[in-house]
């Protein structure tokens, strides 16, 4: 047995504090119906298009045009390790699973005004009369977005199984592991908050010799724990939305599969949206949900997973995002602008001026208040009316002091400092894979010559309100009502803005599984990096100024979206496992 602890320890990969919250109640807000098929879901997505597309844009990140479910299939099953009792004996599982594609259900059309007379009239697919369904998730609170990806799905679940129950479980907290594995919470906690920690374990656990070295020493450390407790919840299907929860966890269910003489089928479903982890790609679960081509890459290149397993399905997000999106369609046309106004109607949210979404994470961290100062200056020294909604989190600190902030002080002190567009070097290429879209560099380049002729301070300032807001509930709605989101690159962040079309500011990465997002957002071409709060509030101004870049930036963002991603993962998971499950009752 191996009794050395490695230096670096196991800690969670994953890690967005995403605006996502459990969504128990998501059917009383619901405004519309559900979409299931995917592809009605992208014909929707895809209409009421606009200007044209930059070359550099391209639909290859959220498999737009692929459908979630993937050709019928006979998949063999294979210990994870190749084996069924030990690491080193010879695998004899022959466990399998014929994969139907998915049937297209017809969507139903329903106005948004009534949401009684929508949720009356909601027609669920057919697929949902199979039963309940027993669930365990595997996850951690490393971050929010683990765990708001895990509830997404379960509300799905419910809503198409009725009668559905499942239960979370964090295989290392909830047993008496051994460490490092019970400080996976802590050590997250510290490491992300010190940029440069993360980043030096983050790749140097990336590697295949320590992901091996690791899987094996918590299999022999921590594997019979995590199966006891895994056997308690009795359940009828396993999905992982953890990085650090797919090989252990996969043994020990394919030991009580052989135990109770029934297969228990294992899901990862990828939280990550433009790189990843290594510990996320484990070839022998029964199928893998991912976000983009960049993650597949990753998925076949390090973890050796075959086509067959793969599903492009898009990142799970709350059904209100799904429900907001179909009501809207596309924000740049008259039905998306009175659907915008209307929302904006319900939050109290001036009509008539520019709307910006400011955001730090869950915890309301990061550099906001200086964001919020410099965007504050900028709109008003330019003459742009706006509301700026902050969104604090659990930062009452930061709340209150937005309240009672003298905002003539801080127009006064960014004047002292101001730098124009004109002296500003915008350099095309921002990171190593991605560089800005080229709609957004004219754009730039147009303000900054404005600038160099004097031009960037207008005669009469503009009327800028600032709302602090605490810890939101309503995301879809605010996201909605915006006009440009700015906010940290947060895999579940980034999928919610583009499910409705919202262009992004991407103000800082975590260094590691999220720089791949900054990538999304870039050569997506809606939206651009900068971490300078003075160039963050400038550009922030030159993009409120160009209402036909704001629209080329909508259409691109609704080409990443994927509201729908949660109930299509649901459907496609709830109808493999009824397979399985029939397949047990003829044993």
């Amino acid at each position: 047995r191996f009794l050395a602890r490695p230096l670096w320890g196991v800690v969670s990969y994953g890690g967005d504090t995403s605006s996502s919250t459990p969504d128990e109640n998501a059917d009383q807000k619901n405004d519309t119906a559900i979409k299931s098929a995917s592809s009605q879901i992208l014909n929707s997505v895809s209409a009421g298009g606009g200007s044209p597309v930059d070359a550099e844009a391209t639909s290859a990140f959220v498999g737009a045009a692929n459908s979630p479910v993937q050709a019928t299939t006979t998949l063999k099953r294979s210990s994870p390790f190749g084996t069924t009792e030990n690491p080193a004996e010879e695998s004899t599982s022959s466990l399998s699973v014929a994969t139907n594609p998915q049937k297209n259900a017809e969507a139903i059309e329903t106005s948004p005004e009534n949401k009684d007379e929508a949720k009356t009239n909601e027609q669920i697919p057919a697929e949902r009369k199979k039963g309940p369904l027993k669930i365990l998730f595997l996850s951690s609170d490393t971050g929010g977005g683990h765990r708001a990806s895990a509830e997404a799905l379960a509300n799905q679940f419910q809503r198409l199984f009725p009668g559905t129950t499942y239960d979370l479980m964090d295989i290392w907290t909830d047993i008496d592991s051994s460490w490092p594995y019970n400080t996976i919470k802590d050590t997250y906690k510290s490491f992300s908050a010190t940029p440069w920690k993360w980043a030096t374990l983050y790749h140097v656990s990336n590697t295949a010799l320590y992901s091996k070295f690791v899987d094996v020493h918590s299999y022999y450390m921590n594997e019979e724990m995590i199966r006891e407790k895994m056997e308690t919840y009795n359940p009828d299907v396993v999905v992982s939305v953890h990085p650090t929860m797919n090989y252990v966890p996969l043994f020990s269910i394919r030991k009580i599969s052989d135990k109770l003489q029934r297969d228990i089928p294992f899901f990862t479903v990828v939280t990550d949206f433009g790189s990843g982890h290594s510990t996320w790609f484990n070839k022998d679960v029964d199928k893998m949900y991912l976000a983009s081509e960049p993650i597949k890459q990753i998925a076949q290149n390090r973890g050796g997973v075959p086509d067959e397993k793969i599903v492009m399905s898009g990142l799970p997000i709350r059904y209100d995002f799904a429900a907001q999106a179909d009501a809207m369609v596309d924000r740049t046309t008259q039905q998306g602008k009175a659907h915008q106004t209307k929302i904006r109607e319900q939050l109290n949210i001036d009509t008539n001026k520019k709307m910006i979404l400011v955001m730090g994470g869950g915890e309301g961290v990061g550099s906001l208040s200086d964001i919020v100062n410099e965007v504050y200056a900028k709109l008003r020294t330019q003459g742009v009316d706006a509301t700026i909604c902050v969104v604090c989190g659990r930062n009452e600190e930061l709340k209150a002091d937005l309240d009672t902030r003298c905002w003539d002080t801080v127009v006064s002190q960014s004047l002292q400092s101001y730098e124009s567009l004109k002296s500003r070097f915008f350099t095309k290429v921002l990171t190593l894979h991605a560089h800005r879209s080229r709609r957004i560099q004219l754009a730039l380049d147009r303000a900054a010559a404005k600038a160099a002729k004097g031009n960037d301070v207008a005669d009469i300032p503009g009327n800028v309100d600032v709302i602090p807001l605490g810890f939101v509930k309503n995301m879809a709605e605010y996201m909605v009502a915006a006009d440009i989101l700015v906010s940290k690159a947060g895999p579940g962040t980034i999928a919610e803005a583009a499910a409705v079309g919202l262009p992004i500011m991407v103000t800082s990465y975590l260094p590691g599984q999220e720089a791949g997002n900054v990538d999304i957002v870039l050569n997506g071409g809606f939206g651009d990096f900068c971490v300078d709060p003075e160039t963050i509030g400038l550009e922030v101004a030159c993009w409120l100024q160009d209402s036909h870049l704001l629209e080329d930036m909508s259409q691109k963002a609704r080409k990443v979206g994927h509201p729908h991603a949660a109930e299509e993962i649901a459907l496609d998971i709830g109808k493999t496992t009824h397979q399985w499950m029939e397949q047990n009752e003829l044993k």
